[in-house]
């Protein structure tokens, strides 16, 4: 059964989760990005493969930039809903943060809930093209407009779980973000920039990676 986010109605024109179209433009979307890059990605390239009209797509976005405001808000509340059924019973707010982690470094482990969402890909999408999301020169409009709802919300959560730990901790909100931040950066850095990381690429490596979160997180709040 798919399971449906309730995302930002101004990410589109139309929501491409109630359509079989729509979800084809998903599903294409994600592979294509991560094929060809963000850059090289068009809506006209995005037709041919789905096998119809560019008008069409514009239907549901108008501009690739929304596409990946969409998929990228799409993967933070997958995220978010990992990390809230798998916390729910743990009063322990350390214990809650280390499933935070983990749930944010092995969200694409999690059994697939769309057929046409390739978690997998997806969360390669986030990584490597994430940052253009919100690195552009409307940001401020698109922030006022609530376009990064479904991030801010979730480091929200975080930071919540960071400041029942250490109530005197003022940066909580920093730390949580930057937990998000690095996590995606790690990896990316392990694959193509080794020299700035000191995670390796290897079979360990999410593993790693929650090791090496949880014990930033630890030495700063305790």
């Amino acid at each position: 059964m798919d399971i449906k986010f309730d995302l930002n109605t101004s990410l589109c024109n139309k929501d491409p989760q109630d359509t079989d179209l729509g979800r084809r433009i998903i599903e294409h979307s994600i592979l294509l990005i991560d094929e060809l890059g963000f850059e090289a990605f068009t809506f006209k390239k995005l037709a041919k493969a789905i096998g119809s009209a560019e008008k069409s797509i514009y239907r549901y976005f108008d501009n690739k930039h929304f596409l990946l405001l969409f998929l990228t808000s799409w993967y933070w509340e997958w995220v978010h809903y990992l990390i809230e059924i798998n916390s729910r019973n743990i009063e322990d707010p350390a214990k809650r943060l280390e499933v935070a982690i983990v749930n944010l470094v092995n969200a694409t482990s999690q059994n697939p809930v769309n057929a046409y969402i390739n978690q997998k890909l997806l969360h390669q999408v986030v990584i490597k093209e994430g940052g253009k999301a919100y690195h552009v020169i409307q940001i401020d409009s698109e922030n006022k407009a609530g376009l990064f709802h479904s991030y801010k919300s979730l480091v929200k959560v975080v930071a919540d779980i960071i400041t029942e730990i250490n109530p005197d901790f003022t940066y909580s909100y920093s730390l949580s973000s930057n937990l998000f931040e690095m996590a995606n950066n790690q990896i990316y850095f392990a694959e193509h920039l080794p020299e700035l990381t000191s995670l390796k690429c290897s079979k360990k490596q999410n593993e790693d990676l929650i090791d090496m979160l949880c014990s930033f997180a630890h030495k700063i709040l305790t």
